[in-house]
């Protein structure tokens, strides 16, 4: 049977509360980490060799998965993706099986997704992100050069980047999060210096888990990682850094897609410092527009006060 989290917490501290603890968060980080490194490479696997078998089995299996992986086939692409999709379902499932928590609170304080928002949050990603990334672009030639097969990427992409974009945010604003913000409250840390212990820990663990990359990137990522988790704390939940998110990816690949190719975006290690401070940019003013917007639909920040603390509250607070 579910409990509700403690009345007037933000979101880092929904797993906080009687039968919360911080030594149960970090059993809760310990097995979303196992299931990270066990789970999302078994299904990027499976759907690979799946693709490999639709195209006819070519050559010896192992070279073939190898190339997939650099994203030279679409299986590649589409077995990553779906491979981190499930991050969606472990933090969600983490939330609730082993936090005792209704899953509606690993999305938002409401609880649950605020489709409204979310869908408000698409377009403004959209405009800001491909605005500024065409201005930093002026004065610069454009190479166009269209892949093979590029409907068939760029299908794939459209219907898998969104997913997987998803289950980072899930896993990473979501769980990661929420588990930090119990064992930041589990040490006294007092509840305005919780959510910010929380958001910086979540941002690094994001930045570090995107593999090689030099420090441009890498703060690029902490940096994106910070915002999106600053929004789920100014917001109250997930949906305008999976907007961010989603919206970002999408035409990153896309973009790589009529200009050089998806295996040159999934390579990429090093940026200069100049783009890093472009995506920044795009990053921040998306912020300030989505937490504007927040406000303007009073979005909830902090979970219900003066409603009872009997199980399965979820179902008794209007979906917004």
């Amino acid at each position: 049977m579910s409990q509700r989290p403690p009345a007037g917490v933000d979101f880092s501290r929904v797993l906080t509360g009687p039968g919360q603890s911080g030594l149960r968060a970090g059993a809760g980080v310990m097995v979303a980490l196992v299931l990270f490194g066990l789970a999302v490479p078994l299904v990027a696997q499976l759907v690979t060799w799946l693709g490999w078998l639709l195209a006819g089995s070519p050559g010896g299996f192992s070279a073939w998965a190898k190339e997939a992986s650099r994203f030279e086939h679409p299986a590649g692409l589409v077995g990553a993706h779906l491979g981190l999709a499930l991050l969606t379902v472990i933090g969600i499932a983490l939330v609730r099986f082993l936090h005792g928590r209704d899953a509606a609170w690993a999305t938002s304080v409401q609880p649950g997704m605020r489709w409204r928002y979310l869908l408000l949050c698409l377009p403004v990603a959209a405009v800001v992100l491909n605005a500024v990334l065409l201005l930093g672009r002026i004065g610069q030639s454009w190479h166009l050069a269209p892949q093979a097969q590029i409907w068939v990427w760029l299908v794939a992409v459209l219907l898998t980047a969104p997913l997987q974009a998803a289950g980072e945010e899930y896993f990473f604003r979501g769980y990661l999060l929420q588990t930090a913000g119990s064992v930041g409250d589990g040490v006294g840390l007092r509840p305005e210096h919780v959510r910010w212990f929380a958001v910086v820990v979540s941002a690094l663990v994001f930045a570090f888990f995107h593999g090689v990359q030099n420090v441009p990137l890498f703060v690029d990522r902490f940096g994106f990682g910070l915002l999106a988790g600053a929004l789920v704390i100014w917001t109250g939940g997930l949906e305008a850094g999976i907007a961010c998110h989603v919206v970002n990816n999408l035409f990153a690949f896309g973009w790589a897609a009529f200009s050089g190719g998806i295996a040159q975006a999934r390579a990429l290690q090093a940026i200069g410092w100049a783009n890093a401070a472009s995506d920044l940019v795009g990053f921040s003013l998306f912020a300030a527009i989505a937490w504007w917007l927040s406000r303007r639909m009073n979005l909830a920040t902090s979970t219900p006060r003066g409603l009872s603390h009997g199980p399965d509250l979820a179902r008794q607070h209007a979906v917004r």
